[in-house]
């Protein structure tokens, strides 16, 4: 009879460090749905050519490529606090000047791919630290817990409360959005300023040891790990999907459904729904039942599903129901693939190892992104949805791998349980 690891579920103290850092990971990402949602609708009133539209969306997940890898090997030399604080208050800097702009009328397409790329370019670094950071501030059997909770909270804030405020705050101005954005980024750095330093788990550099040596090693490290390495490649696949899925999103719901702004502020908000049942389903019933790995499977899965339906329904009711599926669902391989990279990357090592993974499975994102706006450009509005579902199929296929007998649940050296998966 087929088993599954063992999995303790424990809860974070929200006292301390880890409510702080939920705190300003909230703030941010209420900011960031101000930003993402304000984003689009302004591409579209300064150009209808699908492809430049979607040439924004590319130009955000281009950094991780550039210099995803090097954020990675930083995070794991610095001190990670520091390092966030001071790239939110970076971040926030430069989204109060893009507001700046196009409050007086200057803001162009260039523009928009130029703020794009260099906020994902902060968010190299930001995102590995945090990762980073996260276990030294929860117990080990608590970790999954904390992550969901992060997740959940981020989705809340950034999709239930953040989305359906950009038409009001539009109403006020072009650049409200972002100035509002600017703000929150400068709070949740005084958030992670206020934590207290941590000292971290690493072990002492070998002499002559470099920055290329040490992103070498992060690379090693992922490739000799067989579910991440699955893993891996399946979160690679599934990010072309998305890439052609998000850069036209808003071309398929104004355009191909004539749904207007509300529809697509209905559509981002079904998403956010369905996220924040996915953390308690992931939790309760998922993880206890079929494991980490299983679960991430299931979850692609009946996403292949939802994204069908999107390209094949020509109504908002549907969307809006795929919508709330495909989150829910996302929001369980999000949580799960987070917290195995955790438990599974050597002390030390997680900013290279987390750098490796989000660097080769955000790889695809803007191919996807100029894929979606090609084939939408071509086939019409609808079919980047459909080239979604393919390539979340080959996503599938690709995590038979990580089900191979005798896949520990984390890192031999951990001191968590190391009982075997099994099929």
């Amino acid at each position: 009879m087929a088993t599954v690891e063992a999995v303790r579920v424990g809860a974070p103290a929200w006292r301390g460090g880890f409510g702080r850092l939920w705190g300003a990971a909230v703030l941010s990402s209420f900011g960031d749905a101000l930003r993402t949602a304000a984003l689009p609708l302004l591409a579209t009133t300064l150009t209808d050519e699908p492809l430049a539209i979607a040439a924004v969306t590319a130009c955000g997940y281009l950094p991780w490529l550039v210099f995803g890898l090097l954020g990675g090997a930083v995070a794991d030399r610095v001190d990670q606090r520091r390092a966030m604080w001071t790239v939110d208050a970076l971040r926030g800097l430069l989204v109060a000047c893009f507001a700046v702009a196009v409050g007086v009328g200057h803001a162009s397409i260039g523009l928009l791919i130029a703020l794009a790329f260099a906020l994902t370019t902060f968010q190299t670094l930001f995102d590995n630290a945090s990762t980073a950071l996260l276990p030294s501030l929860v117990d080990d059997d608590a970790l999954g817990s904390a992550n969901a909770r992060l997740m959940t909270g981020q989705k809340i804030a950034g999709g239930l409360l953040g989305a359906p405020v950009v038409p009001l705050l539009l109403a006020g101005g072009a650049a409200l959005p972002f100035a509002a954005d600017a703000a929150t980024f400068l709070l949740a750095a005084a958030l992670v300023a206020s934590l207290r330093p941590v000292a971290p788990a690493r072990k002492p550099k070998p002499a002559g040891s470099t920055l290329r040596r040490e992103i070498t090693e992060g690379l090693r490290t992922l490739a000799r790990d067989r579910a991440l390495r699955g893993l891996c490649a399946a979160t690679a696949l599934c990010n072309i999907g998305v890439g052609a899925l998000i850069a036209t999103m808003v071309l398929l719901v104004t355009g191909w459904l004539d749904a207007g702004r509300t529809g697509f502020v209905l559509a981002t908000t079904a998403y956010t729904v369905g996220s924040l049942a996915g953390g308690a389903v992931n939790r309760l019933l998922l993880v206890t039942r079929v494991g980490r790995v299983r679960a991430v499977l299931l979850a692609g899965s009946v996403q292949i599903g939802a994204l069908v339906v999107m390209g094949t329904v020509r109504s908002l009711a549907a969307l809006v129901a795929a919508m709330a599926v495909f989150g829910l669902m996302g929001m369980v391989w999000n949580v799960n693939t987070t917290t195995l990279m955790q438990q599974r990357s050597p002390a030390g090592m997680l900013g290279r190892v987390s750098s490796a993974f989000r660097t080769l499975g955000v790889a695809g994102a803007p191919l996807g992104a100029l894929l979606g706006g090609a084939a939408a450009t071509a086939w019409g509005l609808n079919t980047p949805a459909l080239l979604a579902a393919a390539f979340f199929t080959l996503s599938v296929a690709s995590l038979i791998p990580a089900f191979k007998r005798d896949v520990p649940v984390v890192a031999p050296q951990d001191s968590a349980t190391t009982a075997h998966v099994t099929r």
